[in-house]
């Protein structure tokens, strides 16, 4: 049973270490670059995984972000920063938006109405004649 253990032992911390290391960015590793620590755990698997894991890995649960989320997301960007607003309701020109919509969706439904009455009195007109 040990001897089945130890090899998949041995693969999983391959895969983990060598993942881990690839996805973890440059700037955070510790002690030595990046290239290295890849190089390491592939050619010295146990002892370069164990390495990585005590000596290579950034240090923290907070592990790829030096800054809070919110602030990284447009950080340096100010071309991608909206303006914080509250809710659409305070907003003149979206609330001006929806009365000009409101307005048009009346005058067009107003003017179905009359199509409608237009063609109901004419149908009426030529349905009259027959029933005589």
């Amino acid at each position: 049973m040990l001897r089945l253990l130890l090899p998949i032992v041995e693969l999983a911390l391959f895969v983990y270490c060598l993942i881990d290391c690839i996805q973890t960015d440059s700037v955070l590793v510790r002690n030595l670059s990046k290239t290295f620590w890849v190089l390491l755990i592939i050619f010295v698997p146990i002892v370069g995984g164990i390495a990585w894991l005590v000596a290579g890995r950034p240090e923290g649960s907070s592990r790829g972000r030096a800054v809070p989320w919110p602030s990284t997301r447009t950080a340096g960007f100010p071309e991608h920063e909206r303006p914080r607003t509250g809710s659409p309701d305070d907003d003149p020109g979206f609330l001006a938006g929806m009365r000009a919509s409101d307005e048009k969706h009346a005058q067009m439904l107003s003017e179905w109405e009359q199509q409608l009455r237009e063609r109901e009195a004419k149908l009426k007109q030529t349905e009259e004649p027959e029933d005589r």
